[in-house]
């Protein structure tokens, strides 16, 4: 009775670590960021997909976001691996799970690559080879470009923006096994440019935690003008290409409306930011910029429609 009883204590506490683990694993795939890489690849899957709509592939298209979503969480947690000590020394970033002790290095490192691999083989084999293919040059080049030139150069940025925009491109590869379309770059462009004024927010909202960490998010002599350049001007350049978008799609009259209301309001937050450089103004930048992208995906899908 004895040994019965130690036994169920001993599976008991295994069951109660695991309990513990799932929250700290799940973070590990930055579930925050997920969320938008779902909505950009079914746009580009939606707007990609040469059928009508009565007989859209429904299946294909659950397949293509289930195998991106485990490339992206993979990608997350090896960016989580290849930084935790980093992470370490940033406010924002200490309590992540492998920064804080709470996930091994290793167990991560394997958690991140059985994601990554299985998410690849999946497009592969329920998607196609070109979204795989996709996928797959996403995760290389934003875990052995990117992230690398954070700590070298600002134009990290820059760069980070080309793997960034990629599951636009991939969703539209699932649905017409090809990405030749001008439409699908348009697509990619708006993303492309949308992440600049995002990203630019968040930076100098933790620009003294970056810093610390050294990462090189602004050039140490005209930090300032940098940020203007990164800011003002994509998103200047993003209202422009949305608009342009909108056309290619055919949009009414409504869409046109809001896609001006839209971009126009985007641009007002990052413009305000360009000349006020405070925290304030970039958090509100922030927040202009996650409201943004979606309803600018909702009536690109509604223009085909």
């Amino acid at each position: 009775m004895a040994s019965l009883s130690t036994s169920a204590l001993v599976s008991s506490g295994h069951s109660a670590s695991l309990r513990a683990a799932i929250p700290d694993f799940l973070a590990l795939t930055k579930p925050e960021v997920n969320f938008l890489i779902v909505i950009a690849t079914l746009t580009g899957f939606y707007l990609g997909s040469p059928g009508a709509l009565h007989n859209f592939p429904v299946e294909r298209m659950l397949n293509t976001v289930f195998g991106t979503l485990l490339v992206a969480s993979g990608t997350g947690t090896l960016n989580q691996y290849l930084e935790h000590r980093f992470d370490a020394q940033m406010r924002r970033t200490r309590r992540r799970p492998i920064a804080s002790g709470r996930v091994r290095p290793a167990t991560a490192a394997w958690f991140g690559a059985t994601l990554s691999s299985t998410g690849g083989v999946y497009l592969f084999i329920a998607g196609n080879p070109l979204a795989s293919a996709l996928a797959l040059f996403t995760l290389v080049t934003y875990l052995l470009v990117y992230t690398p030139l954070k700590r070298k150069t600002p134009l990290c940025t820059l760069v980070g923006a080309v793997p960034g925009a990629m599951p636009a491109l991939i969703g539209w590869a699932a649905a017409s096994a090809s990405i030749a379309n001008p439409r699908a770059w348009i697509l990619y462009a708006v993303l492309f440019l949308w992440q600049f004024p995002h990203f630019m927010a968040i930076a100098w909202m933790y620009r003294d935690d970056y810093a610390r960490a050294g990462y090189h998010i602004f050039p140490a002599e005209n930090g300032g003008r940098f940020l203007n350049w990164m800011t003002a001007v994509p998103a200047l350049a993003l209202f422009v290409i949305a608009v342009g978008a909108v056309a290619v799609e055919s949009g009414n009259l409504l869409q046109y409306s809001a896609t001006v209301l839209l971009g126009s309001s985007l641009l007002y937050y990052a413009v305000r930011q360009m000349f006020l450089r405070s925290t304030l103004a970039a958090r509100q930048l922030l927040k202009a910029s996650i409201v943004y992208l979606p309803l600018e995906f909702l009536l690109l899908v509604l223009g085909k429609g």
